[in-house]
């Protein structure tokens, strides 16, 4: 006797400069880093989810997931968590610090020039 197994799907890596397009698609950019991280600097647009208290009943189900940490580590451990429950996600390569490095614009939480630390 065999069993059926069911695909889900993993999430794709994407390049910081390729979150755009993804973005103006309709895919939603979540910052997982704490907020002492994000209070300084993150990416433009992005929502702020720390990873300690993340809530999966906040999420849009109809739209993919962007995820975004400082390094990259913790927003594929988002990513991988959240694609085994039926998301489609994407992590972004390199995280913010791959972010920063392209230019992309960094901002506080007050919406001023941000910066990484």
């Amino acid at each position: 006797m065999t069993t059926a197994t069911t695909q889900l799907s993993a999430p794709t890596n994407i390049a910081p400069t390729d979150v755009s397009a993804l973005v103006e698609a309709g895919a939603v950019l979540i910052d997982v880093r704490e907020h002492q991280e994000t209070a300084a600097g993150m990416a433009a647009g992005a929502v702020v989810m720390p990873l300690q208290s993340f809530d999966v009943q906040a999420l849009p189900t109809d739209r993919p997931l962007i995820l975004i940490c400082r390094s990259g580590a913790r927003s594929m451990a988002a990513a991988n968590a959240l694609a085994g429950m039926g998301f489609t996600t994407y992590n972004v390569v390199g995280g913010m610090g791959a972010w920063a490095a392209a230019g992309l614009p960094v901002v506080a939480e007050d919406g001023s020039a941000g910066h990484l630390f």
